[in-house]
């Protein structure tokens, strides 16, 4: 059984920082691309930032300079360092992996930035 399991969101003040984490199991981790995708309320879910296995990052314009990803291969986990958090980026944050056969998703973690 695949599983993907999101932590880390929460409430945070506008300025503050959060560090989500994505722990899978039951894939060959190093074989897939994990991509951090957020969804608002009324809005289509975008991509936030991706990092393939061999490490290489992209961000979307809106958080480059503000998020990080990085991933423990050997942990099978994935984080998204988020600083300088606006009211803009809350949102349900979902962990994706995704290789030339397969695409899962984890069940979401909720992000709320107050101003």
């Amino acid at each position: 059984q695949v599983l993907l399991v999101e932590s880390g969101g929460g409430l945070v003040q506008a300025g503050g920082s959060l560090r989500l984490s994505c722990e899978a199991s039951g894939i060959t981790f190093s074989t897939f691309v994990i991509n951090w995708y957020r969804q608002s309320p009324g809005k289509q879910r975008e991509l936030v930032a991706s990092i393939t296995n061999g490490g290489d990052t992209n961000y979307a314009a809106s958080v480059k300079g503000r998020f990080t990803i990085s991933r423990d291969n050997a942990k099978n986990t994935v984080s998204l360092q988020m600083n300088s958090l606006k009211p803009e980026d809350t949102a349900v944050y979902y962990c994706n992996a995704k290789n030339w056969i397969h695409d899962y998703w984890g069940k979401g973690t909720l992000v709320t930035v107050s101003s």
